[in-house]
């Protein structure tokens, strides 16, 4: 038996005490921290590519360094004992220091309402819950009035099994007797914890509530109900159910009153979850007049067109670069990410979230950065940064850029380092073609241009911190429909609470997800050109 003596990153002014975790010799040292309920960012789910797990030994040692670990940290991490968690196993007594602490992260919890219909109720209480592959966030509902009465919102606990659905759905695959029972219960302690902070912020007793409406991505539906999600993952990438769940909260786990229900919003594919349904019903994408778009940004950008009648829909990797991951400098929207950049001839002025030190660039971020580097010249509409040598030494561009080795490196601020690479432009291109390529194919199915749009309604966490300018500077949308674009904040909520006030929504949102007509863009015709042409840079 070994122990780890953790040490949390320093914070001024706050003096932490050590954390003591004991694990057998031979484990993994991030597991071994997971495990311990310490957080400690993954985004690759400790395959050693991301590298954000990064902790400094200081005494005792761990396993010898690795080759991976000598490609992806710098030559000062190595001297300075700087390991990534995920490839280094426990030797023996070892002491440690955290390199990141677990900041508070900016939650979406509101968003805009239509006026409807709501049931009668005389007394008792509802939840509704929209359960993200990163946050889940709650609202306590006063059933008689309507009214949202407390809310809480929480980094989703499966965090710990990988940041996103298909890591998760690996797990699955590689623990087949446990995977399942660990993802529900690690989502069902998230829902529980949250139950009694609304409830104890209310005043109100858990046996009160009566109904609890869950809106959820297909993969999180399926984890919250203890089902076999691995059929999501591999072609045809079909899911286990897709229709709407009435059962006993209890049923699952869910600390309430025996005959609370638990009523989980329908779907449509593996990839337009209950959320996407309840967003388009929020939007009256069911009533729509004239062109109406719906998307909800993020790792997967889900879109919805109504046109002539008809609800197309689709869904687009647009891969973690939008949500700070897989960016050199990137990381989640917490305090100390920079949200907004400005370049100009007197330098560069950044926002950030808290007014923090700026310790590293979330999504929202990553493209304002991108829209002033296009905007400027740095970077060009193929992606390519500008070569230094052809700037002279009087531009005020020419000390942004640096060469390391033969690649150009642009300098967002230099202490504490905040770079971005010629890969991770890149990786925005790639998130940006697979964006714009999702709107041309649902436009060109429909048989409109993208001008023709009436209103492009912009929904979740990710959209509703994005400036207008970053999505048209950067060409995820045309220029065009930047005076059509609606933010209505977390719309996957607002339906959930719907659904809970009104048994009538329910049954329309049913219909809706019957009406939406699924479309694989790896099947449209020309999608190859189509994605290669999005993504180009507007010049």
């Amino acid at each position: 038996m070994a122990e780890i003596v953790v040490r949390p990153m320093e914070v001024k002014g706050q003096s932490q005490e050590p954390v003591r975790v004991f694990c057998e010799n031979g484990a993994n040292l991030l597991q071994a921290l997971l495990d311990a309920g310490i957080f400690v960012d993954n985004a690759c789910s400790g395959k050693g590519i991301c590298g954000k797990c990064k902790v400094k030994v200081l005494k005792g040692s761990l396993s010898e360094t690795s080759e991976t670990e000598k490609k992806v940290l710098k030559e000062q991490e190595l001297a300075d004992g700087i390991r990534l968690s995920c490839l280094a196993e426990v030797t023996g007594d070892v002491e440690i220091a955290l390199l990141q602490k677990e900041r508070k992260h900016k939650v979406l919890t509101g968003g805009y309402i239509p006026e409807f219909q709501k049931d009668e109720h005389e007394s008792g209480y509802g939840v509704a819950i929209d359960i993200g592959t990163t946050t889940v966030v709650t609202a306590l509902i006063e059933l008689s009035t309507g009214k949202e009465i407390a809310n809480a919102s929480m980094i989703n606990a499966q965090k710990h099994f990988g940041l996103d659905v298909l890591t998760r759905i690996t797990y699955e695959y590689e623990n087949p007797k446990t995977g399942v029972r660990e993802l529900q219960e690690a989502i069902v302690k998230s829902i529980n914890a949250m139950l009694s902070e609304v409830c104890q912020e209310a005043g109100v007793r858990r046996r009160c509530i009566r109904e609890i409406d869950v809106a959820a991505n297909c993969t999180m539906m399926h984890m919250l109900l203890g089902v076999d999600a691995r059929s999501i993952g591999r072609a045809p990438y079909k899911p286990e159910f897709l229709s709407a769940r009435t059962l006993p909260a209890r049923e699952i786990g869910i600390e309430a009153a025996e005959d609370t229900v638990l009523y989980c919003l329908p779907q449509v594919s593996a990839y337009i979850g209950a959320d996407i349904v309840a967003g388009a019903y929020v939007c009256e994408m069911q009533k729509a007049k004239g062109n109406v778009l719906f998307i909800d940004i993020g790792t997967n950008g889900e879109i919805v067109l109504a046109s002539k009648g008809k609800l197309l829909c689709c869904s687009c990797a647009a891969g973690p670069a939008l949500e700070g991951m897989n960016i050199s400098s990137g990381m989640r929207a917490t305090e100390g990410a920079v949200e907004d950049v400005e370049i100009s001839e007197e330098g560069i002025t950044l926002k950030v979230i808290g007014d923090q030190t700026p310790v590293g660039i979330c999504g929202s971020g990553i493209l304002a950065v991108l829209r002033e580097l296009l905007k400027s010249g740095i970077v060009k509409k193929t992606g390519v940064f500008v070569k230094k040598d052809k700037l002279a030494e009087t531009d005020y561009r020419y000390p942004m850029i640096r060469m390391n080795g033969t690649k150009r490196e642009f300098i967002l601020k230099e202490k504490p380092e905040l770079l971005i690479t010629q890969g991770d432009v890149r990786q925005v291109q790639l998130a940006k073609g697979a964006i714009l390529s999702g709107f041309t194919a649902l436009c060109n199915k429909a048989g409109i241009q993208m001008e023709e749009l009436d209103r492009v309604m912009i929904a979740g966490q990710f959209g509703a911190h994005l400036p207008a300018d970053s999505l048209t500077g950067t060409g995820i949308l045309p220029k065009a429909v930047e005076d059509k674009l609606v933010y209505v904040g977390n719309s996957s909520k607002t339906g959930a609470y719907m659904t809970l006030m009104s048994d009538r929504i329910k049954r329309e949102m049913e219909e809706l997800a019957e009406q939406m007509e699924y479309m694989e863009l790896a099947e449209t015709e020309n999608y190859e050109r189509i994605f290669t042409e999005c993504m180009i840079f507007p010049s």
